[in-house]
């Protein structure tokens, strides 16, 4: 199993809100924090589109084209400068980058006896959960921890899935690598959940099952769009 860190900060009260447009024209003292994926058009440019569908063109500020890969998720604090095609059909700007953060992105993995230990068990809370318009399973979570590197994964059991088979049933497993529990942190994971397509059908609904701390279970119940590009 490929391992990755799961970067974790603070939450801000604004995540995910915007601003609005004052006099036709845009202030440098406002911002926009919100996901979205990196589209790398060289080595060191890319744009990101948006989960609410605009795509931000970077023109100034604090970020490195090297730091991404292409379709990398992303968190991102920007400031917009100007518009670039805004009408009622597109929504891009030219922006300044305040900040910008990798999120952890992965896909479901078939739990089996050969990686039930390195899959772990330990507690996990879960504060929030959605589905991006990118069709995207995204969860804000809250685990204790100190110094090790902990391991988020979105299980299912190994098998063909049917219809009858929903809601798909998925479990959000937590390894803390033997960490001691010393400090709560606060994290943000995105899941490709492509591999509970089903054949000849558009949609799946599925639950995800967690426990926190105190024992508790804790579920999301959640569709599954397949996006189809369009030829």
């Amino acid at each position: 199993m490929k391992t990755l860190w799961l970067w974790t900060f603070a939450l801000v009260a604004i995540l995910m809100t915007s601003c609005q447009k004052d006099d036709d024209s845009y202030s440098v003292g406002k911002f926009w924090v919100g996901f979205g994926i990196i589209d790398k058009s060289g080595p060191n440019t890319f744009t990101v589109l948006m989960d609410d569908g605009s795509v931000i063109y970077p023109v100034a500020g604090h970020y490195n084209g090297d730091w991404f890969d292409d379709d990398s998720r992303v968190l991102v604090n920007y400031t917009i400068v100007d518009d670039k095609k805004v009408d009622d059909t597109n929504k891009e700007y030219y922006v300044k980058i305040n900040s910008v953060r990798k999120i952890l992105m992965k896909g479901i993995i078939d739990i089996t006896e050969a990686i039930e230990d390195s899959i772990g068990n330990n507690p996990i809370i879960v504060r929030d959960a959605w589905m991006s318009s990118n069709q995207l399973l995204n969860m804000e979570l809250r685990y204790f921890g100190n110094s090790e590197v902990h391991f988020i994964n979105l299980v299912k059991q190994p098998g063909e899935l049917t219809a009858a088979d929903q809601p798909i049933e998925l479990e959000l497993r937590h390894n803390k690598n033997g960490d001691r529990e010393d400090v709560l942190f606060n994290a943000f994971v995105s899941f490709d959940l492509s591999a509970i397509m089903i054949e000849g059908q558009d949609s799946v609904s599925f639950i995800v099952r967690s426990v926190d701390y105190q024992g508790n279970e804790s579920t999301y119940e959640g569709t599954y769009k397949y996006v189809i590009a369009a030829e």
